[in-house]
C-alpha cells in the first residue's frame, strides 16, 4: 500500500536550508563589515592624528617665535582657537565652539600657563598629570566629566614648558556609530530579502522533490504502471525522476515477468494435482470397501495438502518479493472476526477450546478481501492444530485514528525455544508440528504486503502472544472506541 507523505506528515527542509545559508550569508557580511568598520576607524584617527601632529607643531612654531610679553597669550589663545575651526569631521553643537578642541601650555614646573577650551582646564591638566608617560605620538585621554575621550599630541617647548593640543573623539564616535546603525539596517534588509529568495528557490526546487516523492509512494504493487512527473528543466531532479521512471519500467517488467512465471508454475503444477483427485474421487465414488477406500482418502487428503502448500509458498514468495497482487476493498475487520470464529466453533467446541472476542466495535481496514481472510483462517489453525484441549484462545481487536491492532493470545504451552527466532521464516516449525512452517510466514508476508506489522513471541506466563498492526481507511473514525462485547464460545 503507499504511505501518506504529503506536507501535514513531514517537515519540509526548506527552512533549513534557507536557516543555514541565511546564518552564513549574514556572518559572512557581518565579518566583511568588521574588517570595513575598522579600516574606517583606522583612516579617521590616522586623519585626526595627522591633524593634531600639524597643527600642534604649527603651535609650537607660533608659541616659540612670539615674544613672551603681554600678547603672547593673545596670540596663541587666537593661534588655538582658530585651529579649532579646522577640526575635522566636526559636527557643530549648541555650546561652545571649542567643546571639541582643547589647548593647554604647561610650565616646567607643571603649572598650568595658557588653556583654551571648554571649562578651566584643571580636569585636562589632572588627567595629563595622571599619565604614567608622555608619548611623542597621539594617544588617547580619559578626562573626568567628559563622555569621550580625547586625542592628544604634545610637543616640548625650548624653554622646558609643553604644549597639548586634544581632539574629543566624540565626532569620530558619532561617525561610526551612524555608519554601524544605516550598515545594521541596511544588513538587516539584506539578510531578510536574501532568506526570502533562498527559501523561494529551495521550497520551490524541494516542491519537486516532494511531488517525486508522493508520486513514488502511490506506486504500489497494483499501480505499477504509475511514473513520477518530470519536467523539461535540465537539473539534478529532472534526472532523479528520469532516473526512477527508468527503475520503475525495469521493475515493472520483472514483476510483469514474476507474475507470468507464478502463474505459470500454479497452473502447470495445479492442472495435473486437480486431474489426480478428480480421478481418485471417481475411483473412490465406485464400490469398494474400507481397507480399499482408505489409501485412496489418504491420497486425495495428500494432495489438497500439496496444493494448500504450492499456493501458499507461491503467494509467501510474491509477498517476500512485494509482488502479491492486492485487490483493496473497505474490510469490517470486527464483522470478518466473528464470521470466521463462527466457521470453526464447531472444531473448536469439540477439540475442547474455548474463544473470547474482545472487540472495540466496527473497524474499517483496507485490505484484500481473500488474503486477510486466510490471515485469519492461518491464525485460527494454528491455534485449532497446535493448542491442546481445555485452552483458552482471547482474540482482542482495537483501532486508533491510523491503525488497527489484532491481538491473539491463549494460554498454551507457546512455541517451541528452536523456532522463537526464525518463526516467521518459511518452512520453520516445531518437532511436534504436522504442517508445512508456512503459517506464520503468509500471515507475515500478507501483513507487510499491506504496509502492516506483526509480532509473535511466548507470554510470560505461558502461551503466544500476537500482535498485527494493520494500517486503516484514511480518515477513518472509531465509532464507539470504549464499547466492548464477548463473544464466548
Amino acid at each position: 500500500m503507499s504511505s501518506k507523505t504529503g506536507s501535514s506528515s513531514i517537515r519540509s527542509a526548506a527552512w533549513r536550508i534557507s536557516l543555514w545559508a541565511t546564518l552564513a550569508f549574514a556572518i559572512g557580511i557581518m565579518l566583511v563589515f568588521i574588517m570595513l568598520q575598522r579600516f574606517v576607524a583606522n583612516d579617521i584617527q590616522r586623519r585626526s592624528d595627522a591633524w593634531l601632529t600639524g597643527e600642534v607643531a604649527v603651535l609650537s612654531d607660533v608659541a616659540t617665535r612670539t615674544p613672551k610679553d603681554r600678547l603672547y597669550d593673545r596670540v596663541v589663545r587666537e593661534v588655538a582657537e582658530l585651529a579649532s575651526r579646522e577640526v575635522p569631521n566636526k559636527l557643530h553643537s549648541g555650546g561652545n565652539e571649542n567643546d571639541s578642541v582643547f589647548f593647554l601650555q604647561v610650565g616646567d614646573d607643571g603649572t598650568l600657563k595658557l588653556w583654551v577650551g571648554a571649562g578651566d582646564g584643571l580636569p585636562n591638566l589632572t588627567a595629563i598629570r595622571a599619565q604614567k608617560f608622555i608619548s611623542d605620538v597621539p594617544y588617547d585621554l580619559n578626562v573626568k566629566g567628559f563622555n569621550y575621550p580625547f586625542r592628544v599630541a604634545s610637543v616640548r617647548l625650548d624653554d622646558g614648558s609643553r604644549i597639548y593640543l586634544g581632539l574629543s573623539e566624540r565626532d569620530e564616535l558619532r561617525v561610526l556609530e551612524n555608519f554601524r546603525f544605516r550598515f545594521f539596517c541596511l544588513w538587516l534588509l539584506i539578510v531578510l530579502f536574501g532568506s526570502a529568495i533562498v527559501f523561494f528557490l529551495t521550497r520551490r526546487m524541494l516542491g519537486h522533490v516532494r511531488e517525486i516523492t508522493e508520486a513514488a509512494s502511490r506506486i504500489g504493487q497494483s499501480d505499477l504502471s504509475s511514473r513520477v512527473p518530470t519536467s523539461k528543466r535540465n537539473d539534478e531532479v529532472a534526472h532523479l525522476a528520469l532516473t526512477l521512471n527508468h527503475m520503475l519500467d525495469r521493475i515493472e517488467s520483472s514483476m510483469h515477468q514474476l507474475h507470468t512465471i507464478t502463474g505459470s508454475l500454479a497452473h502447470d503444477l495445479r492442472s495435473p494435482l486437480t486431474a489426480i483427485r478428480g480421478k481418485l474421487e471417481i475411483v473412490l465414488s465406485g464400490d469398494l470397501n474400507v481397507a480399499q477406500s482408505e489409501p485412496i482418502v489418504s491420497a486425495i487428503d495428500e494432495l489438497d495438502r500439496l496444493t494448500e502448500f504450492l499456493t501458499a509458498s507461491l503467494d509467501v514468495a510474491e509477498a517476500k518479493a512485494d509482488a502479491l497482487r492486492l485487490s483493496l476493498t473497505a474490510v469490517d475487520l470486527d464483522e470478518l472476526l466473528r464470521v470466521m470464529i463462527g466457521l470453526y466453533e464447531p472444531c473448536m467446541s469439540e477439540k475442547g477450546l474455548r474463544v473470547n472476542l474482545h472487540s472495540a466495535g466496527p473497524v474499517t481496514v483496507l485490505a484484500d478481501t481473500a488474503l486477510l481472510h486466510r490471515v485469519i483462517a492461518n491464525l485460527l489453525d494454528n491455534e485449532l492444530n497446535h493448542l491442546p484441549a481445555s485452552c483458552t484462545i482471547s482474540i482482542k481487536l482495537d483501532a486508533s485514528e491510523d491503525a488497527a491492532v489484532l491481538i491473539v493470545e491463549d494460554d498454551g504451552p507457546g512455541f517451541a525455544s528452536e523456532i522463537s527466532l526464525h518463526m516467521f521464516e518459511q518452512r520453520v516449525k516445531g518437532r511436534d508440528s504436522r504442517g508445512h512452517g508456512l503459517g506464520l510466514a503468509f500471515v507475515e508476508a500478507v501483513v507487510r504486503a499491506h504496509g502492516g506489522t506483526v509480532t509473535a513471541a511466548n507470554r510470560p506466563e505461558g502461551g503466544v502472544l500476537l500482535s498485527i498492526y494493520w494500517p486503516r481507511v484514511t480518515g477513518e473514525k472509531i465509532e464507539a472506541p470504549h464499547a466492548s462485547t464477548l463473544v464466548n464460545i
